[in-house]
């Protein structure tokens, strides 16, 4: 005889998700709450072992990689160091010129003897050759040029320059100036200025990004999560770029880009989870209930951000210049590392804490609630005036995207260097010394048989002002060296129309190089991979979000919509930095166009934030309509759900971007206002005002999708059942 009993719940082991359907993230969010101290010493472990070397990024990154490797320029260049003495566009020169004495006096001749000495010291200069009259002597005879050969690469000849521009100018007496200058020493003071401006402008921004925090989570408590991911974040992924400079070299621009960013998605992750987690402690009462909630809706849509952002900055890979490569996979290693500590530590914390996630609240906060019922209420009257609220933002954003069609761009000039600077002195004294395009020397390394033609053909080219004597190759490779002097600075537009027309009519042995066209041949590359770079950005977004979606039609709106804030931040660039409007105001001298790397660069990163703020307002907006199937719901649900989160990590981003516009060298102030323009548009315009009225106008067709492609697709869902 068999005894029945009641049934009874079967027992949660600590280590088992909640009852109910669960994904692959709920069941992590589920182990690290249970798991507390394991990931904390993982990411102690982690941050510990790669955060011991990032005290040494700034000594081991590089200065140098604004260059596009295998073109003609950068093939001079090493033919120069290998053949020619060092002679090559990294090689230092050092500019020594007197007030009232001919160089050959002896006062004179003293300090260009110390100058000698100093660079022979170096075992990082290959051969210094003494001014050349005709060639490093100006006509008036009171300034020279002692070149000082490059002995090493390109990166450890700007650590060179560094190390040498000091004792170099403290050879000055009060007659003579002693200057150094070339491209290492440029290279090397606009680092300096750029990272000393940076810092500047991310000290400036804390305050207003703390305040911003607290009023955004509403407690002291929650406002300090997000400093624990970009802190974790950060150091794991300065670390490994110091790693990771041992294999080939980084530029140290990655450092200032891998702070921004990790501290931009540490407080936008933060908050989506944060919100969402409260909201389900609230609901559930049962943290790891919670945390399982959170993982599989917010977690979700954090996980989609990451990975676009990721795809949109990979494109950048593409571009054939170090420096602008490095930079983006500054900004990737931080994204894996904060998306990381996002799904793993974020979770565990949360678990750990509990209802007291909201102490030190400010008063009359509501920490219940994940929908902010303000921006329900904005999505409310976007529901009931769709045409006339999308309107005016379409009418403000191609307005403002216009200006882009006459947009310029050029590689640097030597005003992005402050005026007190060695390089900037010293090209100015060749300048007045020499002529306009001393600073520029054209570099043409040609076989020797080829030599007397190549000579003839640069003295009847019209753009230039000067050849100097050919000089053979002293190691027998039957090579030879030509320079010529252009008859404009080097920043002058019309010098690429003259080595345009060099390597036209030049012997077909002969190779065009030198400082000024490495800055040519960069730009150029730049602008042939932009079209590719920029197309395989949208076809990955829009590929990333129509797996996540399901519906094609609202992810090829999405991307257009991305585009064109992007079009229209680039709109307002060509306005200040080439029109020169609000120069004053922002305290800066317009170059006439936008730096040569800004529009690759700057559109993956706009695209890369714009993919993020799309992520979190469209997945909110998908959960909704998998539980309601109402248009109306998953519009005013998301503007709701999504609209605080959207609208309080644009504050913090166009706070810390705008700071970057006080800084006083050119390329970080351009760097803020258009990444700054970028995101206030997008942020408040796209995803606050067009996306949603594109959603309410498109109704269920924004979330159709043929049966065939989502047999092709994942199943990929964003409620929580």
């Amino acid at each position: 005889m068999t005894t029945t009993t009641s049934a009874q719940a079967p027992k949660q082991t600590p280590d088992a998700p909640p009852p109910g359907r669960t994904g692959p993230l709920g069941r992590l969010g589920a182990w690290t709450a249970g798991h507390f101290k394991q990931v904390l010493i993982g990411w102690l472990l982690v941050v510990g072992v790669l955060g011991a070397f990032a005290p040494q990024v700034t000594s081991v990154l590089s200065g140098a990689g604004w260059q596009s490797n295998g073109s003609e320029s950068v093939r001079v260049r090493e033919l120069a160091q290998d053949h020619f003495g060092g002679n090559a566009s990294s090689a230092i020169q050092v500019i020594v010129s007197s007030k009232g004495r001919d160089v050959t006096d002896a006062s004179v001749r003293k300090v260009i003897a110390e100058v000698t000495r100093e660079l022979t010291a170096d075992d990082r200069i290959g051969e210094v050759v003494p001014p050349q009259p005709g060639v490093g002597v100006s006509r008036d005879g009171r300034t020279a040029v002692v070149l000082g050969g490059a002995d090493a690469d390109p990166d450890d000849m700007v650590r060179a320059a560094e190390d040498l521009k000091e004792p170099l100018r403290e050879l000055s007496t009060d007659d003579v100036t002693v200057r150094a200058t070339g491209a290492s020493v440029m290279w090397s003071d606009f680092n300096t200025a750029n990272l000393e401006a940076m810092i500047q402008a991310e000290i400036l921004s804390w305050p207003v990004i703390m305040i911003v925090l607290v009023l955004a989570f509403g407690s002291l408590v929650a406002a300090g999560l997000p400093l624990i991911l970009t802190m974790a974040g950060l150091a794991a992924s300065i670390g490994s770029l110091v790693l990771l400079s041992h294999l080939t070299p980084i530029s140290i621009w990655a450092m200032d880009f891998a702070l921004m960013f990790a501290l931009a998605l540490g407080i936008d992750y933060a908050l989506f989870l944060v919100i969402r987690f409260r909201a389900a402690l609230a609901a559930t009462g049962d943290r790891r209930r919670a945390v399982v909630e959170t993982m599989d809706t917010a977690g979700k849509a954090v996980l989609l951000s990451g990975l676009t952002v990721l795809v949109s900055l990979s494109a950048v890979m593409l571009v054939p210049a170090p420096a602008v490569r490095t930079m983006a996979v500054g900004i990737m290693l931080s994204v894996v590392f904060v998306l990381a500590a996002t799904l793993t530590l974020l979770p565990a914390v949360l678990g750990k804490l509990g209802p007291r996630v909201n102490r030190f609240a400010l008063p009359r906060t509501r920490t219940d609630q994940a929908a902010s019922p303000r921006f329900g209420a904005w999505g409310e009257r976007l529901w009931r005036q769709p045409v006339r609220f999308g309107a005016l933002a379409l009418v403000a954003l191609i307005a403002l995207a216009v200006p882009v069609l006459g947009l310029k761009t050029a590689m640097p000039s030597i005003k992005v260097v402050p005026e007190g600077d060695s390089s900037r002195q010293g090209y100015e004294l060749v300048q007045a010394s020499l002529g306009p395009g001393a600073p520029g020397m054209l570099q043409v390394v040609v076989p020797s048989a080829e030599a007397e033609a190549t000579a003839r053909s640069l003295k009847a080219t019209d753009g230039i002002a000067a050849v100097t004597p050919a000089q053979p190759a002293v190691d027998g490779s039957g090579l030879t060296m030509i320079q010529a002097m252009p008859s404009v600075d080097p920043s002058d537009a019309q010098l690429a129309g003259t080595v345009a027309e060099l390597r036209a009519e030049l012997p077909s042995g002969a190779l065009v190089g030198g400082a000024a066209v490495e800055n040519l041949d960069l730009k150029q590359a730049l602008d042939d991979k932009a079209p590719l770079v920029i197309g395989v950005i949208l076809a990955l977004g829009f590929v990333l979000l129509l797996v996540a979606l399901q519906a094609p039609l609202i992810s090829a709106l999405a991307v257009l919509t991305n585009l064109l804030a992007t079009a229209a931040a680039f709109g307002v660039a060509k306005l200040i930095f080439q029109d020169g409007h609000l120069s004053g105001l922002l305290g800066f001298e317009p170059q006439g166009f936008l730096d040569g790397w800004g529009p690759v660069f700057f559109f993956a990163m706009i695209f890369a934030i714009a993919m993020d703020y799309t992520v979190f307002l469209l997945s909110s907006a998908k959960e909704h309509y998998e539980r309601t199937g109402d248009p109306r719901q998953a519009v005013i649900g998301a503007l709701a759900h999504s609209g605080r989160v959207i609208f309080a990590a644009a504050a913090v981003m166009v706070a810390v971007f705008f700071t970057f516009a006080l800084a006083d060298p050119l390329p970080p102030k351009e760097m803020g206002i258009v990444l700054g323009v970028a995101v206030l548009l997008d942020a408040f315009l796209i995803r606050l005002v067009l996306l949603p009225v594109l959603l309410r106008l498109t109704g269920r067709a924004a979330w159709w999708a043929p049966k065939w492609l989502l047999r092709v697709l994942p199943e990929v869902r964003f409620s929580h059942d």
